[in-house]
C-alpha cells in the first residue's frame, strides 16, 4: 500500500513538473526588435551606441588626414571601456560592431587586443620548437598600432519610490600612441523612464 502510494506520488510530481516546463514560450524575434524588461542596459542600447558610433567615425576626416599624411591606412587596437556604471555592461559588443565596421570599409586596420595577444605569442613561441620551419611564424614581427580606441560608460540615476529615471552616456575616443593626440571623439546619450509596479529599487 505504501508503494504504491509513493509510486502514485512520484507520478504526479512529474506531471506537475512536465506541465509546468510546458508554460515556457519561446518566440524568436528580430534581433533590432525593442524589448526592454527590465529597465537595464540591453543589446538595444548596445546597437543604439554602435550605430551612432560607426555613423560619427566615418564621417570624420581623421582616417583620411592619417592616410594621407603617411600613405597607409591607421592601425588601431581597441585599449580599456570603462565601465564606470552601477551596472554590468558588456562593452565589447559595441566596440566589436565598431571594429568590424571599419575593417570591413578597408579604411583601417586592427589588431588583436592585449588579452588576444598572449594567447598569439603564446602559439607563437610553441611554433618556435613545435611547427615544421616552413610554417613557423617569426617573433617580433608585430604590427604596431598608431591609435588606442578607449572610453567609458556613466550613468546618473534619479529615483523616487518605485519609478527612476535612468542616464547612459557613452564616451569613445581615438588616441594617437606616440604623441597622446585625440583624432577622434564620439559619443551617445540614452534616458529610460523605468517604473516597477508594487516594486521599489
Amino acid at each position: 500500500m505504501k508503494k504504491s502510494r509513493l509510486l502514485f506520488t512520484l507520478a504526479l510530481v512529474s506531471v506537475v513538473a512536465l506541465t509546468g516546463c510546458r508554460n515556457n514560450k519561446v518566440e524568436r524575434v528580430e534581433t533590432d526588435e525593442t524589448i526592454d524588461l527590465s529597465g537595464y542596459w540591453n543589446d538595444i542600447d548596445s546597437q543604439l551606441v554602435s550605430k551612432e558610433m560607426i555613423a560619427n567615425i566615418a564621417a570624420h576626416p581623421w582616417i583620411e588626414e592619417y592616410r594621407e599624411k603617411s600613405g597607409k591606412k591607421p592601425v588601431v587596437i581597441v585599449g580599456t571601456i570603462r565601465n564606470l556604471s552601477d551596472e554590468h555592461i558588456e562593452t565589447e559588443t559595441f566596440t566589436k560592431d565598431l571594429e568590424r565596421e571599419l575593417v570591413n570599409s578597408g579604411r583601417v586596420t586592427f589588431v588583436a587586443s592585449k588579452l588576444d595577444r598572449l594567447q598569439l605569442r603564446e602559439e607563437r613561441e610553441a611554433q618556435q620548437s613545435q611547427a615544421r620551419e616552413e610554417t613557423r611564424k617569426k617573433l617580433m614581427a608585430e604590427t604596431g598600432a598608431d591609435y588606442m580606441l578607449q572610453g567609458g560608460i556613466r550613468t546618473i540615476i534619479d529615483q523616487e519610490g518605485n519609478r527612476a529615471v535612468k542616464f547612459y552616456q557613452v564616451d569613445l575616443e581615438m588616441v594617437h600612441l606616440e604623441t597622446n593626440e585625440k583624432v577622434w571623439m564620439g559619443g551617445k546619450k540614452i534616458k529610460k523612464d523605468v517604473t516597477k509596479r508594487n516594486v521599489k529599487w
